[in-house]
């Protein structure tokens, strides 16, 4: 494809800039969908396949999706890295994103939870260069992908979009009780532990009203996955995955 097409097509987006900041979202969902969907056919017996079979799955949803924001990359300029030099800032967020990560590990109530969280256990896989790619790729996109995914979606478009549908005009952090209320608890709803992700979802919603900063968020949300992976692989409770 020639450069002129892409030039072209970025044009196009710059006038529709809902879809590149929902576009790796509903990516990433629907490999969770389809991964739910043959869940609900292996349960009726429709198909027959182990829980290792659907590891697979989860490369191609962090590789495509992460193509995908590298793609639509010059859309997000509310995403300005530079704020990370803010000392004060940085620290508030490396922080939220380490107590995001303590109360998360001790919020795994079963009335808490969505559906019977499944996790992934890398024991199951036999070959040992597999299973250390596997973790690599589980590792990389809880802490590379999903932060600048579900931050672009959620703290920079739908938050200020629910306030306006032109949310390009609603500054970065602007705060209103229904915006706040509707982003915590559909955040929530994304996650199996759904307690739990409303808590994340409140924390990264207040370090944005506080420093203004999608970089600042995506951090912090990078910070408590990173923490969580190191927690997981440490103590094998492949729940929380």
């Amino acid at each position: 494809m020639s450069k002129s097409f892409f030039m072209e097509l970025n044009a196009k987006l710059n006038n529709k800039p809902a879809l590149p900041r929902a576009l790796p979202f509903v990516l990433f969902m629907a490999f969770v969908g389809l991964e739910e969907f043959a869940r609900a056919l292996r349960n009726w017996q429709a198909i027959s396949f182990s829980d290792v079979d659907l590891y697979w799955l989860y490369p191609p949803k962090a590789i495509l999706t992460g193509l995908v924001l590298i793609f639509l990359w010059r859309q997000y300029s509310e995403v300005k890295w530079r704020e990370l030099l803010a000392g004060i800032h940085t620290s508030i967020s490396c922080l939220c994103g380490v107590i995001v990560f303590l109360l998360w590990i001790n919020m795994d109530w079963a009335f808490g939870t969505t559906t019977v969280p499944q996790g992934f256990d890398p024991g199951l896989i036999d070959n040992n260069v597999i299973r250390w790619l596997m973790i690599a790729c589980r590792v990389a996109g809880a802490v590379l992908v999903v932060p600048v995914m579900e931050e672009i979606f959620w703290r920079s478009f739908l938050l200020r979009y629910i306030i306006a549908n032109d949310f390009t005009k609603v500054p970065v952090g602007q705060f209103t009780i229904f915006s706040f209320a509707v982003v915590v608890v559909l955040f929530g709803l994304e996650h199996n532990y759904f307690l739990a992700g409303m808590m994340a979802g409140a924390f990264f919603n207040l370090l944005l009203y506080y420093t203004k900063s999608i970089a600042q968020c995506i951090l912090s949300h990078a910070v408590a996955n990173l923490c969580l992976a190191y927690y997981v692989l440490t103590t094998g409770y492949w729940r929380f995955w």
